[in-house]
Order: C-alpha cells, then sequence, then structure tokens
C-alpha cells in the first residue's frame, strides 16, 4: 500500500512540474510571435514612411503640407510604439494572471 501511495505520489508531483514547463513553453512561444510580429509592424511603418519621404521630395509641396506630412508620421510612429508596449504589458500580465492561478492550486 505505501509503494502505491509513493508511487502516486511521484506521479502528481511529477504531473504538476510537467505542467509547469508546459506553460512556460508556451509563455515564451507566444511572447515570441508577439515580438515577431511588432518586428515586421515597425518594418513595414518604416518602409512606409521611407516612399512617402521620396514622393515628398520628388514633388513641389507648401512647407506647409510638408510639416503635416512630418508630424503625421511622428504621430504613426508614436502610436505604434505606444501600441506595442501596451501589448507586451497586457501579455505579461496575462502571463503573470496565470503563473498565480497554477501556484494557488
Amino acid at each position: 500500500m505505501r509503494k502505491l501511495l509513493w508511487a502516486l505520489t511521484v506521479a502528481f508531483v511529477g504531473l504538476c512540474l510537467s505542467g509547469t514547463w508546459l506553460a512556460a513553453q508556451e509563455f515564451k512561444m507566444e511572447t515570441s510571435q508577439v515580438k515577431q510580429r511588432q518586428k515586421a509592424e515597425r518594418k513595414a511603418l518604416k518602409l512606409k514612411h521611407k516612399y512617402t519621404k521620396e514622393s515628398l521630395s520628388s514633388r513641389e509641396l507648401p512647407s506647409s503640407q510638408r510639416q503635416m506630412m512630418k508630424h503625421q508620421m511622428q504621430r504613426e510612429r508614436r502610436e505604434l510604439r505606444e501600441k506595442q508596449r501596451d501589448e507586451l504589458q497586457d501579455l505579461k500580465d496575462r502571463q503573470k494572471a496565470l503563473k498565480e492561478s497554477q501556484n494557488q492550486y
């Protein structure tokens, strides 16, 4: 009877540890996917701004309109940065909440 109880205890501990390990792997994979997507978004925005600048330099535009375009690009860059920062923070908060809920059991 003791051997059976000991085997069940070992199996339960092993199962808990493997569940924690799998959750950690899932967190890492989700984080890397988010970071890869964000990198692609930054690259796309950078390319868009490059083509916008080329377009502005090839045309005759009043300086006020150039300033408007420049400020619009700055706003886009700032909004993307804030959106990505918030997204990463949400991901970290979600992971922390899941970790705490797993530690309660």
